[in-house]
């Protein structure tokens, strides 16, 4: 299971095989249903979840008790908290699978042994960590200088598969509308 990892972390840097040794040594593995809570809001994250298989969403509950998705990972993407990941503080958010998922973990009290033993895991992160912050703006962006319909429309665009595989109202979510605005949508196409 972690060659789909070590394949990933081999397109940023290049870690050799005793390296790899090493990385596997301080992960673990783990599978979750449909529905299933990886993290819940009120503690605090204590891993980053690399999903090997599956979907997983990143939600927080809106002052209206609405959940409002900030972000999907699907195979070869991270997910966590980082906030609450990287500094230990109380989390605001839940992690769910979306469908039945398999992932590879890295767990809080191993992070910094993993970047003091394999150096090229701090280039590795600090890479992905550009990507996901270019990717935040970006959603960003969008939600204040698209509307509705150009969302979903430049999403669907973007990953026409991954929209058939999450639940209409996590997408909804995702986009910042309601899922009855998004049926809407869909039965105008």
């Amino acid at each position: 299971m972690y060659n789909a990892l070590f394949d990933h972390v081999n397109r940023f840097t290049n870690l050799d095989e005793d390296e790899q040794v090493i990385l596997a040594s301080m992960l673990k593995t783990a599978s979750y249903k449909k529905k299933a809570f990886l993290h819940e809001a009120g503690a605090i994250c204590r891993e980053n979840y690399f999903v090997v298989k599956g979907c997983l969403r990143l939600y927080f509950i809106d002052i209206k008790g609405a959940e409002q998705t900030t972000q999907f990972a699907i195979e070869n993407w991270w997910i966590s908290d980082l906030t609450s990941f990287l500094f230990q503080s109380q989390s605001d958010f839940y992690i769910q699978a979306a469908e039945e998922t398999e992932v590879i973990v890295v767990e809080r009290h191993l992070y910094d042994h993993i970047f003091e033993q394999l150096p090229g895991m701090e280039k590795y992160f600090r890479l992905i960590y550009q990507k996901l912050h270019q990717a935040s703006q970006i959603r960003i962006k969008y939600l204040y200088s698209q509307t509705a319909e150009e969302r979903y429309t430049n999403f669907n665009s973007a990953f026409p598969a991954f929209v058939q595989r999450v639940p209409q109202y996590m997408l909804a979510s995702y986009l910042g509308f309601t899922p009855e605005f998004l049926s809407k949508i869909r039965a105008k196409k």
